[in-house]
């Protein structure tokens, strides 16, 4: 991860502090969910602490540090799911849904079910809108998903790249496709990424209310996880 980090030893103010006790500060505030200002002294001032991390989701490096984690995908096929989290009414990528105010979150994984892709998207919305930007670019030999990916846009679209569609059908469909139940049975390795994913508080209910701060903390914490 160094080489991913910002700031050196030798440099001034907070840019230049020790990357390993700073990433465990932050790792620390993303475990128990906890606000900035309880942060243990042993982690030196949160004030300090926190502007420090700002910029680093600024500079994006927590994308790099997930990218530096992760491991070349195994694209054999790709698995897609979502998960709800509650939010800050003051939050952003917000909306109304069963459990209240939420977000949702939408992975793509590899064969492996380590996390490649994720957008947010408000809690209300379908989760077929976030499929665009998390398949963009990407080859695989099939996609793997539950009734909820069940879209004629979607099996048009891996039709068109020549990949094998795994999708659970809607009862409502009048043409059922087959699919391979096998294959199908993998689909849980994502559900499995998304309950360690939620292993952290502050990912499992939602405490930041910029999308770019939350988004940065689940990149931390997905490389944790690939890391393990």
């Amino acid at each position: 991860m160094e080489p991913h980090c910002l700031g050196k030893p030798t440099d001034p103010g907070r840019s230049g502090g020790d990357n390993r006790l700073f990433v465990e500060a932050v790792l620390w505030i993303v475990r128990t969910g906890s606000p900035w200002r309880d942060l243990p002294k042993v982690f030196g001032k949160w004030n300090t602490v926190f502007k420090r991390y700002r910029d680093w989701v600024k500079g994006d490096v927590f994308v790099r540090l997930f990218e530096a984690c992760s491991d070349e995908p195994d694209m054999e096929y790709a698995m897609i799911d979502a998960t709800i989290v509650k939010v800050h009414r003051h939050g952003q990528a917000i909306g109304r849904s069963k459990g209240g105010l939420t977000t949702k979150i939408l992975a793509l994984a590899d064969a492996l079910g380590n996390p490649v892709r994720f957008v947010l998207l408000p809690g209300h919305r379908y989760d077929t809108v976030g499929v665009a930007p998390l398949i963009d670019g990407l080859s695989f030999g099939a996609l793997i998903a539950d009734t909820a990916f069940d879209s004629n846009a979607i099996i048009a679209d891996l039709d068109g790249r020549g990949a094998k569609v795994v999708i659970a059908q809607h009862q409502r469909r009048t043409r059922k496709l087959p699919i391979d139940a096998e294959m199908y049975k993998w689909r849980h390795l994502i559900e499995n990424f998304f309950g360690k994913l939620k292993e952290f508080k502050r990912i499992a209910m939602r405490a930041d209310k910029t999308d770019s701060s939350f988004t940065a903390i689940i990149h931390l914490a997905a490389a944790i996880i690939n890391s393990r």
